[in-house]
């Protein structure tokens, strides 16, 4: 027989309660936490839940469920808001603001163990040895870091098992991304060289950079070797036009900007990540929030669980003053290892780069609140069911179209946060493979569109989706790791029995089984949008390849019969259809038809 819940005498309570610092946790009837807070006056604190007036509704609410408040008591408002943000990630109460991403944040990870060190992207803990730069607010910013420093310095950016294995240059070397140290195209000195110098741009020293090469420069033109002092000019210039784009500030320091609104019980926090003077880019995050929560208390919530555990520069701006600033400040450069500042009243270029984080988390809010239960909802679902670290900023999909092998056509569609981008969608006919071959297909695709990026066209996905199983995502896989093409997630897309929507069968390298989603899972229905849009667009291509062909008459494809040739054997053989029955003696009776081309144009019409 279930109890009656017992009313919470909360005068009871508050006379025992202490005035020390502590954590608070209110519960239901059911025993579960409903809300966890923090106090530096425990007891001042928890009776403020039971004022008559002036409560918000979020906190009516809350003070009608509670049947029980567990308290521990702490030494410091510091520990406690440490234990706070601890209890708040294990038990993600109902009542407080919580941060669904709880990821590592990559890096860019150097080597110091190789005689040619490597440069990559790194997630997760700093073990190895090395230097690390970062933190990036996304994978997709650190691509795009590393994909510049190929063109400026051109460190190699390969796995080891592939640099240790190679006979000839890669791709890489090819395309002018790396100096081949694997098979001796560059030696030890230089390659350290250029290793320094792509040390000194990431730790935002590029004008340090600038000026060694200018040296460089002059000193090889002075010793007549004008063509590595225009090698040196070349790398100034880029480095002069990479400095134009990232500048932000002449003051230099590592510093993050956190700004935050709220709005139709939503939230949204925007963090930019500022190093060495230079804009890394951001991250959005939409935690979840109680209805009414002011924008300050959403920042105080999220301070502590973004930063614990994580890097934190020596100064973080925010958009609205925290009563508890100082104590925040404290924890975080306990955590850290160094003065850390917190501060919202700033003055100058501080206050336009928290107007500017402002005005990115107005922007990207709205989007959130129109667009919640359409795409970005259903990419949340797509993060979710694949356990990524993050929501994907760039999708691509690729599909093979033809007809018996016949015009060979293959797409690539490309998904952002908001949808289709049609602008970069591109199609690939298909040459030079056995007719039906879709694997074969698939790989020049694949080989001919990141050749293409990896030149500096475009930027890689995320995700990139194939339409069909395990042999074409082995050819994907073969492609991209021949173009060292790496931190792109591939997965094949393999239709069901009968080709069923809702029964598909997810392929991932890696995954020793494959992955089956819900039906009605909005995860399903991203991909399977993702897909059909592929599938469209490479039949639309291969219809028109295919219609070109048949529209145009093999006798315009052959050496030696131009259009005087072409005019003439139509008007005495009477037209196309009995040019194509003429046997080669037949043909050669026309004039200005010996035999050799009477037999081609025999060939042309018969396939041999």
């Amino acid at each position: 027989m279930d109890r009656e819940p017992v009313a919470f005498d909360h005068k009871a309570f508050l006379k025992t309660l202490t005035t020390r610092p502590g954590v608070y946790r209110m519960l239901d009837h059911d025993g579960t936490i409903l809300y966890v807070g923090k106090a530096g006056d425990l007891k001042k604190r928890v009776t403020s839940y039971f004022r008559n007036s002036g409560l918000s509704v979020k906190t009516r609410l809350l003070v009608e469920q509670i049947v029980d408040i567990e308290v521990t008591v702490t030494r410091t408002e510091a520990e406690a808001l440490l234990l706070e943000s601890n209890l708040i990630k294990q038990h993600r109460p109902r009542y407080n603001i919580l941060l669904r991403d709880d990821k590592s944040y990559p890096y860019i990870y150097l080597s110091s163990e190789q005689d040619f060190p490597r440069l990559c992207l790194h997630r997760g803990a700093r073990r190895r040895k090395g230097r690390y730069f970062g933190p990036y607010p996304s994978a997709l910013s650190v691509r795009d870091s590393l994909h510049l420093l190929q063109k400026l310095f051109r460190v190699r950016q390969c796995e080891d098992s592939f640099f240790a294995n190679r006979s000839r240059p890669c791709l890489q070397y090819q395309i002018k991304r790396c100096a081949a140290p694997c098979v001796g195209l560059i030696d030890q000195a230089q390659y350290a060289a250029d290793v320094e110098r792509t040390v000194m741009f990431l730790e935002g020293r590029s004008s340090e950079v600038i000026d060694g090469l200018v040296a460089e420069m002059e000193s090889a033109a002075a010793a007549r070797e004008y063509e590595q002092a225009a090698v040196c000019r070349d790398l100034i210039a880029s480095l002069s036009r990479v400095q134009e784009k990232q500048y932000i500030s002449n003051q230099g320091g590592d510093v993050d900007i956190v700004a935050c609104l709220t709005e139709k019980g939503s939230a949204c926090v925007q963090v930019f990540y500022i190093r060495g003077g230079r804009n890394l880019g951001n991250a959005v995050f939409f935690p979840k929030v109680p209805l009414e929560t002011p924008a300050a208390d959403v920042l105080s919530a999220f301070l502590p669980q973004y930063y614990l555990g994580k890097d934190v520069p020596g100064e973080v701006l925010l958009s609205h003053a925290l009563e508890d600033d100082e104590v925040l400040s404290k924890v975080l450069g306990e955590h850290a290892g160094h003065r850390v500042r917190v501060c919202a009243n700033v003055r100058g270029d501080r206050a336009q780069w928290v107007r500017m984080a402002l005005s990115n988390a107005e922007l990207a809010l709205t989007t959130h609140i129109n667009t919640r239960k359409g795409f970005s909802g259903r990419l949340q679902s797509l993060t979710e069911a694949l356990g990524l670290d993050e929501v994907p900023e760039r999708i691509e999909c690729f599909d093979i179209s033809h007809t018996g092998g016949e015009a060979t056509v293959a797409s690539c569609v490309v998904f952002g946060l908001e949808g289709p981008l049609k602008s970069d969608y591109r199609r690939f006919n298909i040459r030079d493979i056995q007719p039906g071959d879709d694997y074969g297909a698939m790989e020049q695709a694949l080989t001919r569109r990141y050749t293409r990026l990896k030149k500096g066209e475009g930027k890689l996905p995320d995700i990139l989706f194939i339409d069909g199983g395990k042999g074409q995502v082995s050819s994907a896989c073969k492609a991209l790791e021949e173009l060292q093409v790496t931190d792109v997630r591939i997965i094949g897309v393999a239709k069901g029995p009968g080709r069923k929507p809702g029964l598909e069968t997810l392929y991932i390298p890696g995954r020793s089984t494959a992955v089956t989603l819900l039906a009605d899972s909005p995860a399903l229905h991203l991909i399977q949008q993702v897909r059909d849009e592929a599938h469209r667009f490479a039949i639309t291509g291969h219809r028109q390849r295919r219609a070109r062909t048949r529209s145009t008459s093999p006798l315009e494809h052959i050496p030696g019969v131009g259009p005087k040739r072409r005019q003439q054997l139509l008007q005495q053989l009477g037209g196309l259809r009995e040019v194509a029955r003429a046997g080669v003696d037949e043909l050669a009776r026309i004039k200005g038809i010996n035999r050799r081309l009477a037999q081609q144009i025999y060939d042309a019409f018969h396939g041999e």
